[in-house]
């Protein structure tokens, strides 16, 4: 099994380089070099930056004018015969954006990029919460009914945007679920990480792969995915709509309290942040690009606005408008960025464990999870609760992980109705998710193979998202346009989709009565 495993992990590292030229393209030419400042950015982060500034100019700056809005409707309690509410709906999707991300991704990028690399995780957030204002619209939009569930996203709104070819919807679908199978291993590793870390700091002794412990997590991470995936996607926002919360606040609580005890240092934070936006430090290498890059890509990889990747998510409320659930999705970017990467950011800028006489920092930056762990460590006030707030950070990790299984199941389940709607198609996925893809990931583990080539396959599919999705976002942003004047002329009434010239599956004017009526 090992070599098996080790072949696995070989030839995914054959996709680091695409990936990396593809992050970089077409910064690796001089022609492109030389033009002045434009020449400094990649095609992917232009195309982000762009759809953002589009549709952020374009629907009036949503994103601050609804945000108000979208936290009434997020708090108004509803429950739904058919779908999910719309707070069950911002769980999931929570619960697939704050993931491991969040303190891999961040940490990650500041490792490589240097704290500016938060700022450019702000500035892109920002513009990406109108990108997923239009993203979740559209999604509620062309969204279809499949039993007592709303299905939908990214691989039914293309196929209707692209004059109805059923053969687009299908092959984004069957990249989606390629996307999802493959990272799960990864994910799958993170609980593992995050149960070792927790036996170290409490024994003083790191737990052996091979041990009791391991294998019995591998079990039990495999059937408790069993229990709640079988239960179909009412079951998962059961638990994401407790467990989000929990790990948001745990974690939040922990940083608040770090903050407090290093406060002296938070005017060094802000200025270390936007300092090293511009002018990075020659440790992370110097350059201006680098920090951009780093913090678009990790961003990306964390709130997921322009890839179209939880727009799932958004599909499969139960709403009056469509417009409801955009405005709560771009809630959802701005609590995984500005406030989840926020936090880890300040633990691993203010830690500054890169200029920590006790730490090698060339040895050390090789493990992202340590950089981490070690930041908290320094900023502690050297106290028995040192080894608390490494328990705790590394519980919210777990769960981080844990929550992003689960979502990525349901989500290639809800791509895979694009595909064949069938109850069969329905067991196959969750076949080879549970049972197959999960499992590959427990024995990398107890082999003591890391399958850290997996990782290139999530940031070549990531970029290869942006390509897919941004045109068309642009292209049928008008339509979610639409809909957002049709919600403000309305003042929010039921919608109705020929009110905006489309025919739709859900949205009719039976519909829009039953709304009036309940």
């Amino acid at each position: 099994m090992e070599h098996v495993l080790s072949i696995v992990n070989d030839f995914f590292g054959n996709f680091l380089a695409i990936s990396n030229y593809l992050w970089a393209f077409p910064t690796q030419y001089g022609w492109w070099n030389n033009i002045p400042i434009l020449g400094q950015f990649t095609l992917p982060v232009i195309m982000l930056f762009s759809a953002g500034i589009i549709f952020t100019l374009r629907s009036k700056f949503v994103q601050i004018r609804y945000f108000k809005k979208g936290i009434k409707i997020l708090t108004k309690k509803k429950t739904a015969e058919i779908g999910v509410s719309p707070f069950a709906s911002f769980m999931l999707s929570a619960a697939m954006r704050i993931g491991a991300g969040n303190i891999v991704g961040v940490t990650g990028a500041i490792a490589v990029g240097g704290p500016g690399a938060l700022f450019w995780m702000w500035f892109s957030a920002f513009l990406g919460m109108a990108t997923s204002f239009i993203e979740a619209t559209l999604s509620q939009i062309f969204k279809e009914q499949k039993n007592d569930e709303y299905v939908g996203g990214l691989t039914h709104y293309a196929e209707k945007i692209y004059q109805n070819r059923h053969w687009v919807g299908v092959a984004i679908g069957v990249a989606f679920i390629l996307y999802r199978m493959l990272s799960m291993p990864v994910h799958t590793f993170h609980l593992f990480t995050s149960a070792g870390t927790i036996v170290t700091t409490l024994t003083g002794h790191p737990a052996e792969r091979t041990s009791v412990l391991y294998y019995s997590l591998a079990v039990l991470i495999v059937i408790t995915l069993a229990i709640v995936v079988f239960g179909g996607i009412k079951r998962v926002t059961k638990l994401t709509d407790k467990m989000v919360p929990v790990m948001a606040i745990g974690y939040s609580a922990l940083v608040i309290f770090i903050v407090v005890v290093n406060i002296d240092k938070l005017p060094v934070f802000f200025v270390s942040v936007f300092k090293g936006a511009f002018r990075p430090d020659a440790i992370f290498g110097g350059m201006f690009g680098v920090a951009l890059i780093q913090g678009i890509k990790r961003g990306l990889l964390s709130n997921e606005a322009g890839m179209g990747t939880t727009t799932m998510a958004a599909a499969s409320a139960d709403n009056d408008h469509p417009c409801e659930q955009g405005f709560i999705q771009s809630i959802a970017v701005f609590l995984d960025t500005f406030i989840i990467c926020t936090m880890t950011g300040f633990m691993v800028t203010m830690g500054a464990i890169w200029s920590h006489p006790a730490y090698d920092w060339e040895s050390i930056s090789n493990s992202i999870i340590d950089v981490f762990t070690q930041s908290v460590a320094v900023l502690m006030p050297g106290t028995a609760f040192d080894n608390a707030a490494v328990v705790i950070v590394c519980l919210a990790y777990g769960f981080f992980g844990f929550t992003t299984l689960l979502g990525g199941i349901i989500f290639c389940e809800i791509s895979a109705s694009k595909i064949s709607g069938s109850a069969k198609m329905t067991k196959v996925i969750r076949i080879m998710s549970v049972f197959v893809m999960v499992p590959a990931g427990c024995l990398s583990v107890l082999s003591g193979l890391e399958l850290g080539n997996m990782w290139s396959i999530s940031d070549l599919i990531n970029v290869t998202f942006i390509f897919i999705n941004v045109p068309t976002i642009l292209i049928g942003g008008k339509i979610a346009l639409k809909a957002l004047k049709d919600y403000v002329d309305t003042e929010g009434e039921p919608f109705v989709s020929e009110r905006i010239g489309i025919e739709t599956s859900i949205w009719t004017k039976d519909f829009a009565k039953s709304k009036k009526g309940a």
